[in-house]
């Protein structure tokens, strides 16, 4: 079993904590005096710094400090968090996250520049300042706290057995403690193993500590806030009253002994601290520990030091880290994805169990193969579920961009996102976020107007985008919409008039004539600008969609908005296909494309000769001969069926000579020999062991339009 990289695990947590605080600090920005987002952006700062320096992230750590420490002065009220002071955090996490990822990449005159801005927008290392930093958070001090308000604190604490394993120092921690205040420290032995059976990875020490401090509980728990989910942790204040105790009082007060034992102790006049120990009672480093603790209390033995500022954190005392319910655990993308290879193996065999038990009279075997059938349904769904992440996760990245383009840009613009919980394939989420970065960039660009065009026509100052996600079927649709302009109909067809894509005049419906804007090179901008005007992109947006077996439908209303709506299959891996027959070969189509089977007749195909249409209840849809497509030879079933099939609002019939049935399809990809062959999607393999090839429905629908513009044409 393989494991992880300690620094991939951080990498990966930091991510995560960057997200975080990107989006605390983008919520900041329209809500300032929210004191949540203030704390969720300095907490996410201060995870990456400790995690940082534990991982050996050094310069991490530095950097984080520093912007960590401006807001802390936030937290506490002294700075307001300003759009200035916003934008240069938003910079500083561009950079933090250089120098996790690709440190070599990352200048250190960025990182100054950065850090000189965070100076000047929050008045510098002032007295102020440093002042600022060494207080600690008002709060309740325990009972005891002396008079120059340092309190004596108990803490003991055992870490996960794969604590070191994971990345985790003990001494950092111990080293963090000592820098509160005054510490005495015991280690506690009895966990340790005999040496043949001791793993050098595990940890078995567990600590006690008593510690005299200015700072509030809260400080000693930030100590342990990365580990405190696995480990053992009780925090007790001592107070005053403990200066004058005996060994077998503070026994008892730490739960090492009954009373009833330190009393039969007491009786037979021996010394406590042996008896308990020959007795078996407490172990000799329990022992140790409790005179550690006398001791520190009469005399404040220990290392001295200074402290940093106290954090918000759990008010609560009591014994932290009885190990809290783990709900979710990180698995590699990659194990993922090899579980679903299995899951679709298990389905082809499933397949072939089946094909076996319908020749078979043997009762049993059938129920055994129906058993078998609806546990790999089972097993594939749930399969497909964990591979299903909330489309939030990607969403959430457009924030920054389009709070970059309104600055760039000179815009208002408010991002709206409905449906972030709605779920989607990883991989189809990893393979749209390209695309609707440029839908985005193209609305912002092309579809809200500048503030005064907006207040001209009547419209609140700020332009508002909309994401929308949601199920429908076995697709999601994922829609941009925009409150600008719209698209300009007459332009659009006057350009694609000049590039020679319709002929003059032609008389088209909206939806045809809004999709020539995915033509390779078609734009209607103006000028060429940084963000649009080259004709590049709208075209790429589309290759990319159809790729993920997806259309675009686009509405628009002139001076209201654009919607563009996406229609996504829920995964890439396996589909539900209809398997039909021509020829010979058998060929499998997506089930979420098909309309309806119809008829078609040795007669009405010789009457359709020349003209290839079919009439469906009044409407003529054009249609394909897969035979002669795939140039088969063998003859024609007498009464061949028309397969209806849409895409993009258009409706294509596929004229088979079977239509087989449903078909639990495993896509398999076809070679980088066949990466051009344009009629194939894939191939996916039947239950007799032969391979049917997946039908590429968006093709096939352009050949049909493509026989339907001939037919206009000609009439």
């Amino acid at each position: 079993m393989s494991t992880l990289d300690p620094a991939t695990i951080f990498r990966q947590e930091a991510q995560e904590l960057l997200e975080q605080l990107e989006q605390a600090l983008l919520d900041l920005e329209h809500a300032p005096d929210d004191d949540d987002l203030i704390n969720s952006a300095f907490r996410a700062l201060h995870t990456v710094k400790g995690s940082g320096a534990m991982f050996g992230f050094d310069a991490v750590a530095a950097f984080t400090h520093h912007v960590e420490t401006a807001f802390d002065l936030v937290r506490k009220g002294k700075v307001a968090p300003s759009r200035a002071l916003i934008a240069v955090g938003l910079a500083a996490k561009d950079h933090m996250r250089l120098l996790i990822e690709t440190p070599d990449l990352a200048e250190a005159a960025d990182g100054d520049a950065i850090l000189q801005s965070l100076k000047q927008i929050v008045g510098g290392p002032s007295p102020s300042m440093a002042a600022a930093e060494a207080a600690p958070e008002p709060e309740d001090a325990p009972q005891g706290t002396s008079p120059e308000g340092t309190s004596t604190w108990r803490i003991r604490f055992r870490l996960a057995r794969d604590a070191m394993a994971m990345g985790t120092n003990p001494l950092l921690l111990l080293d963090e403690l000592r820098g509160l205040g005054v510490a005495t420290v015991v280690a506690r032995t009895e966990g340790v193993p005999a040496l043949e059976e001791m793993a050098a990875t595990e940890c078995h020490l567990a600590w006690d500590v008593v510690l005299t401090t200015s700072q509030p509980r809260t400080a000693i728990e930030e100590v342990f806030m990365f580990v405190i989910d696995d480990m053992e942790l009780s925090i007790d204040a001592i107070g005053m009253a403990g200066e004058g105790r005996r060994i077998g009082e503070i026994l008892v007060d730490r739960g090492d002994v009954a009373q009833q034992a330190v009393d039969a102790a007491v009786a037979a006049q021996m010394p406590l601290g042996t008896l308990l120990v020959k007795s078996g009672e407490v172990s000799p480093d329990t022992l140790a520990a409790a005179l550690a603790e006398q001791q520190h209390v009469r005399t404040g033995l220990g290392a001295a030091g200074t402290g940093p500022s106290a954090l918000p954190g759990n008010p609560q005392g009591g014994v932290k880290g009885a190990a809290k319910a783990v709900d979710s655990i990180r698995v590699p993308a990659e194990r993922l994805d090899e579980l679903m290879d299995r899951v679709g193996e298990l389905v082809i065999v499933q397949s072939r169990l089946s094909q076996v038990a319908a020749f078979s009279n043997d009762a049993e075997v059938k129920a055994i193969a129906e058993e078998i059938e609806r546990l790999a349904h089972e097993l594939r769904d749930t399969t497909m579920g964990v591979r299903t992440v909330p489309i939030g996760s990607l969403f959430g990245r457009f924030r920054r961009l389009v709070h970059d383009l309104a600055n760039e840009l000179g815009k208002r613009i408010e991002l709206v996102t409905v449906g972030e919980e709605t779920e989607l394939d990883k991989t189809v989420i990893e393979r749209l976020n390209d695309p609707l970065i440029h839908l985005i960039r193209n609305a912002i660009d092309h579809g809200l107007e500048a503030p005064e065009g907006r207040a001209a026509a009547g419209k609140p100052a700020a332009g508002r985008i909309t994401l929308t996600a949601c199920h429908a079927g076995a697709e999601v649709m994922v829609s941009i919409s925009d409150d600008g302009r719209g698209l300009d109909r007459a332009r659009i067809q006057s350009r694609a008039e000049d590039q020679g894509l319709i002929p003059a005049g032609a008389k088209l419906s909206d939806a045809e004539l809004f999709q020539l804007i995915f033509e390779p090179g078609f734009s209607t901008a103006k000028e060429v600008t940084s963000l649009s005007g080259r004709g590049v992109g709208m075209d790429v947006v589309k290759r990319a969609i159809e790729g993920l077996r997806g259309k675009i439908d686009i509405a628009s209303t002139p001076g209201e908005g654009t919607r563009l709506t996406l229609r996504l299959p829920l995964t890439l891996a396996i589909i539900d296909g209809l398997l039909v027959r021509v020829g010979t070969g058998r060929y499998a189509l997506p089930l979420s494309a098909v309309e309806e089977c119809v008829e078609l007749s040795a007669e009405e195909d010789a009457r359709s000769r020349g003209r290839s249409f079919l009439n469906i209840r009044g409407d003529l849809v054009p249609f394909l001969r897969l035979r002669e497509l795939f140039q088969v030879t063998e003859l024609p079933d007498r009464y061949q069926k028309a397969v209806i099939v849409s895409f993009g609002g258009r409706r294509v019939g596929l004229v088979v000579d079977q239509v087989i049935g449903n078909h639990q399809t495993v896509i398999k990809s076809l070679s980088k020999l066949h990466a051009d062959v344009e009629t194939f999607a894939g191939a996916t393999i039947l239950g007799d062991g032969a391979v049917a090839l997946i039908l590429d429905i968006a093709n096939l629908v352009k050949l049909g339009m493509a026989y339907e513009n001939r037919f206009k044409a000609a009439s």
